[in-house]
C-alpha cells in the first residue's frame, strides 16, 4: 500500500478500530506547537501489541507529502533512538492514542531523559571534541587562517550543544528544534536569551576573545560535573583556550 493515498484523519480513523494497535504517537513539526507550517506533514508512530497480526503492516514505509508512517511492535518502539536519531524526536513526540494505561507516555518519557550512567560515559568525549575544535579555532586564529579558524569555531558549538544537554541529561535537538527547545525549556544555567545570541555571534565570526569566554563557563560547568581530567589532560594548551589577561 506505499502508493495509496490515505489522510492522517482517514489513517487515525483505522488505526483508532484496530485492536492490535496500543498506541500513536505524532512527532516532527506536528508534535511542536507553534512550528508547524503548510509544508509541515504527519509523522506518525503505530505501536501494535507484541505478536498480534494486524491489518495495518500494509502501511509500513508509507510515505506521502501529508503522512510518513512507521509500523512497529511495542517492543521495537521501546528501543527506538536508545540510542539514536530519533530519541529527540520521540521524546518531544505527542501521544495520540495509548490503550496501555499510560505505557506509551511513559516510554517516550524515559526518551527524554538520559541515566546519569549515559551521562557520565558521553559527556567527556562531547567535552573534549569541543575543546579539540576550540583550541584549533584559536590556533589558527593566531596564527592568520581565518577561513579554518571559523569553520574550527562552527564546529566546536556542535560539540558544545551535545555537551551542555548531555550534562543536563536530556537528548540534543535537531537544529530546527534548537531555538524553541531552549526557549520553552532552558537548560540550567544558560537561559535562551543568553544562550542563543551567543551561539548566534560565534556561527557569525571566530571572535577569540568571546570563545574564550564561553570556554571558561563551559569549563567551570564540566568541572562541577566532574569531568575536570578531561580538561586537565590538555595541559598547558588551555593556556591559550582560557581568557587572556590584558
Amino acid at each position: 500500500m506505499r502508493g495509496h493515498s490515505v489522510t492522517y484523519e482517514e489513517f487515525l480513523l483505522l488505526a483508532s478500530a484496530d485492536p492490535a494497535v496500543v498506541g500513536l504517537v505524532l512527532k516532527g513539526s506536528q508534535a511542536h506547537e507553534g512550528m508547524p507550517t503548510a509544508h509541515s506533514d504527519h509523522d506518525l508512530y503505530v505501536v501494535l501489541a507484541d505478536d498480534t497480526p494486524s491489518g495495518l503492516t500494509r502501511f509500513a514505509g508509507h510515505r506521502t507529502p501529508e503522512l510518513d508512517l512507521v509500523v512497529l511492535s511495542l517492543s521495537a518502539f521501546r528501543a527506538v533512538g536508545m540510542p539514536g536519531f530519533e530519541r529527540y524526536a520521540l521524546a518531544r513526540a505527542r501521544v495520540v492514542l495509548d490503550r496501555l494505561d499510560g505505557e506509551i507516555a511513559a516510554i517516550l518519557a524515559a526518551k527524554a531523559v538520559l541515566t546519569e550512567a549515559e551521562s557520565a560515559r558521553l559527556a567527556p568525549d562531547f567535552l573534549d571534541a569541543y575543546a579539540n575544535s576550540h583550541y584549533r579555532s584559536l590556533k589558527n586564529a593566531r596564527d592568520g587562517h581565518p577561513l579554518a579558524a571559523h569553520l574550527d569555531a562552527t564546529d566546536s558549538l556542535s560539540h558544545l550543544l551535545d555537551l551542555l544537554f548531555t550534562l543536563a541529561r536530556r537528548p540534543r535537538p535537531y537544529n530546527k528544534y534548537l531555538e524553541w527547545e531552549l526557549t520553552r525549556h532552558p537548560l540550567p544555567d544558560w537561559p535562551a536569551t543568553d544562550l542563543l545570541p551567543l551561539l548566534t555571534r560565534l556561527a557569525t565570526t571566530p571572535a577569540p576573545t568571546l570563545q574564550r569566554t564561553l570556554f571558561a563557563r563551559v569549563e567551570s560547568a564540566a568541572r562541577a560535573a566532574g569531568h575536570g581530567a578531561v580538561l586537565d589532560a590538555w595541559g598547558e594548551d588551555l593556556e591559550l583556550m582560557r581568557p587572556q589577561r590584558a
